[in-house]
């Protein structure tokens, strides 16, 4: 009860101060000339004391993290020789170059399916000949291929063989309610969002700039491991909200009965798409039991039950003279073509790159691109929600042991890209969308949205009592961890502190401020002044959670934390307002603070100008615009 009347006085001060703080600004701005290019900057550093949840603001190349980064030991599949058949489209292919080096090819196609459960496989009765160009039979088989010059080879290949059963369900659409729109989604395991971009920029760049998609910078877990990742994503619920299922605990049963997501659109009519790799590590077979009878319709642990024995005789990382990384794109590639005109639910998650280190993961960026472009120009994103993510950051790296570490571990990378049409037909909801891009999310507010998907709810203010929000929907301000349900160990959000004007360090971040702004007016020394401190009016440090500090690991389930670190922040932030001269004029600044090295760095885009410039700028107020907030013009008009 007292939980209760506590969130709620707490949530009464964060409308009062927000009521406030808008009020203030909005008195601001009203009254000023402000150039329009900048408006949005100084919005919206004037309102980040409104927010509930501050994140940190992580360094792309941080030095402390610099030492993890290395150049991967390049692949060596193109050595091996080209892999005799593929699969497009649900399609048994030879391939053109075997056969002209090795005469006519002859191939042998052994069905292989999924046994009674999921740690099993079988084989059928094989096919012989399999001609070129024939319709898959299974989604997993062995191709045994002999050249006419005796040559041979054999592989365990995957692909997506067309199911009319699927093909033939019923469409149930209520008028009004379901979006109609595919869901594609794409992820690397223990991937930040700040790893995502240092090790995927061509892909990143293609997702960002050419599909205009949106990346939720504040993104965070709400538990340890994958399954406390997916499990919200997909079923809306903790895995101790769920049935027990971990292997070795009384009454526990397969993860069958599980509400999942997918399992509602197939009434809707979807074809399902579920596939990791490593048959060793499966997110719900490592400590569950898995799934007694297959979850959806393509379902790729088969082909890593069948195929991870083979592994050996292939260069690392590879099938054949194919990456597994290309092979687990081309398997969701030929998903989408194969039912091009039916809605689907595809989720492929690759983590062989990344479970233990990050490094490798370089070698799927050129390939991520070619798919982007591959699904972007085929058309198969006009209807569709593309997903690119990653359950959270590196866990079991050194670089967990620092600072930054420990907030991209709770910040993975999440990315999300709308259909054209849908943002002209509902701007509301794809304006939110972009809103929550500086919101802090979870994966109950993905599961949320794909509720949406199913039975749309419009776009609005989302509810803070609701413990998921679809992202449809604009997630207030106000929101803090203890709303979005994460454990403190868990909530990346920054905790604050007002300090005295005095302090050493807040003169310091001062300084630096009026710095920063001199050195953007520099160009211009002959017409505007060199401004300096007049005085700091308000000071703010913002700092890591104690209890993300302390947090060290989990138990093996994922569920009782160690908070038995000793680590000390070793960056601060400090919001200070100072005021200038000559000019008098008051500007909001974000300092970063390194305490190691007793630095102060500050970008452009934290530092607002907060009261009225009027014709201070006149010298560059056309001529250079971006310099009206800063520059003071030595000759000042009457």
């Amino acid at each position: 009860m007292f939980q209760k009347f506590r969130r709620l006085c707490r949530r009464r001060a964060y409308y009062l101060l927000g009521s406030f703080i808008v009020a203030t600004v909005y008195s601001i701005l009203s009254s000023q000339q402000y150039d329009v290019s900048t408006d949005e900057n100084q919005v919206f550093a004037a309102l980040q004391s409104e927010k509930s949840c501050v994140f940190p603001k992580l360094v792309l190349w941080h030095p402390e993290l610099k030492a993890y980064s290395n150049k991967p030991t390049p692949l060596s599949c193109f050595q091996s020789e080209e892999n005799w058949v593929y699969t497009v489209n649900g399609t048994f292919y030879i391939s053109k170059n075997a056969n002209a080096k090795h005469g006519s090819i002859t191939c042998t196609y052994v069905p292989i399916l999924r046994g009674k459960d999921d740690f099993q496989v079988t084989r059928a009765d094989p096919i012989q000949p399999m001609l070129n160009g024939t319709r898959l039979v299974t989604d997993v088989f062995e191709a045994k291929c002999v050249g006419s010059d005796g040559s041979a080879q054999a592989n365990i290949l995957v692909g997506i063989a067309p199911n009319e059963k699927v093909q033939r369900r019923q469409r149930v659409v209520r008028e009004g309610s379901p979006l109609g729109l595919d869901i594609l989604m794409f992820g690397f395991d223990s991937v930040s969002r700040m790893t995502w971009m240092r090790n995927l920029p061509k892909s990143y760049k293609y997702f960002v700039e050419i599909l205009d998609g949106v990346v939720l910078e504040g993104y965070n877990i709400v538990g340890d491991g994958t399954p406390q990742a997916l499990l919200p994503m997909l079923t809306g619920k903790t895995e101790p909200e769920l049935p027990e299922a971990r292997r070795g605990f009384a009454g526990a049963t397969t993860v069958d009965g599980h509400p999942w997501i997918w399992e509602d659109l197939k009434k809707l009519g979807y074809a399902i798409q579920w596939g990791e790799d490593g048959s060793q590590m499966g997110t719900f077979t490592y400590r569950m039991l898995g799934f007694k009878n297959q979850p959806v319709d393509h379902y790729m642990r088969t082909f890593y039950l069948a195929a991870t024995g083979d592994f050996a005789k292939y260069h690392p990382k590879c099938l054949g003279s194919m990456s597994r990384h290309q092979n687990m794109m081309n398997w969701m590639r030929d998903f989408v073509e194969v039912y091009a005109k039916q809605r689907k639910f595809s989720f492929v998650f690759h983590s062989e790159y990344t479970h233990s280190g990050y490094s490798e993961l370089k070698h799927a960026d050129d390939d991520l691109k070619k798919f982007l472009e591959h699904l972007h120009t085929g058309g198969h994103l006009d209807q569709a929600i593309l997903v690119l993510m990653s359950d959270h950051g590196a866990r079991f790296q050194d670089v967990r042991n620092t600072e930054q570490g420990k907030y991209e571990e709770r910040m993975p990378f999440f990315g999300i890209r709308l259909p054209t049409w849908f943002q002209e037909k509902y701007p509301d909801a794809a304006s939110n969308l972009r809103t929550n891009a500086h919101r802090l999310v979870t994966p109950f507010d993905i599961h949320a949205t794909f509720r949406d998907v199913i039975d749309f709810g419009g776009a609005g203010l989302g509810d803070l009592k609701q413990r998921g929000i679809s992202l449809f929907k604009e997630i207030p301000k106000e929101r803090s961890c203890d709303d979005a349900a994460i454990e403190p160990h868990w909530c990346a959000c920054l905790s604050w502190s007002s300090v005295s004007s005095d302090d050493r360090n807040v003169q310091e971040a001062a300084l630096a401020l009026v710095s920063t702004i001199n050195n953007l007016t520099d160009s211009e020394r002959a017409v505007c002044e060199e401004l300096s401190l007049l005085e700091v009016s308000r000071a703010v440090k913002w700092t890591a959670n104690e209890h993300l500090l302390r947090f060290r690991g989990s138990d093996y389930h994922g569920r009782i934390p160690d908070l038995g670190d000793k680590m000390n922040s070793s960056e601060f932030l400090f919001q200070v307002t100072v005021r200038t001269r000559p000019g008098d004029a008051l500007y909001e600044g974000t300092v970063k603070y390194f305490v190691q090295r007793e630095s102060y760095t500050i970008s452009e885009r934290e530092i607002s100008r907060i009261n009225k410039y009027g014709n201070q700028p006149h010298c560059v107020m056309e001529r250079l615009p971006h310099l009206r907030p800063f520059c003071y013009c030595k000759k000042q008009r009457q």
